[in-house]
């Protein structure tokens, strides 16, 4: 593979790498070089490359490994936990991308309006009934009904446009 070739297939991937790495590691600093070293060695294996179905899988988990290699070597105390139940590829690659969509909604909460933001937590995140809410907010239930309604709608269009946007970058 030439370098040509290996910019056009790895490096749209970079955001994305990144993002993995600093989710592991949450550490700028520290997602930089896991990635920059993921770089390196895809750039080492590049002759091998050219036949791979799936290159950002595999650049996911050259990374996956290098971010478990760094937490082995500077953060053994971490190791046990990350190193529990590790699945398969795939499934960690789903997990990453689960934990990211998470973090985005939660951002979303956090710019609704002050009650929706605390009706909608209360909800979904404190796992409360609509009573339970009405008896903390002073709240009608049927005013809690549309501040949920309203919260829900302004997360899923603003998610939806998050993830058409996110969509695109990797195609």
């Amino acid at each position: 593979m030439d370098a040509e070739n290996f910019k056009k297939v790895f490096l749209p991937y970079h955001r994305k790498l990144y993002g993995i790495a600093y989710k592991i590691l949450e550490n700028q600093n520290d997602a930089e070089d896991i990635v920059q070293e993921t770089y390196i060695k895809l750039w080492r294996r590049r002759t091998e490359l050219e036949s791979l179905i799936n290159p950002e899988g595999y650049a996911v988990t050259l990374l996956k490994n290098g971010c478990l290699d760094f937490i082995r070597k500077v953060k053994p105390e971490l190791t046990a936990i990350y190193e529990m139940n590790i699945p398969a590829d795939d499934s960690l690659i789903s997990r990453i991308e689960d934990k990211e969509r998470l973090v985005y909604v939660q951002n979303i909460m956090e710019k609704l309006p002050a009650q929706q933001k605390q009706v909608i937590q209360l909800k979904i995140w404190d796992n409360m009934s609509n009573e339970e809410i009405e008896k903390i907010t002073g709240l009608t239930q049927g005013n809690i009904k549309v501040i949920i309604s309203r919260a829900k709608k302004t997360i899923k269009e603003i998610y939806k446009k998050w993830e058409k946007n996110e969509n695109k970058r990797f195609v």
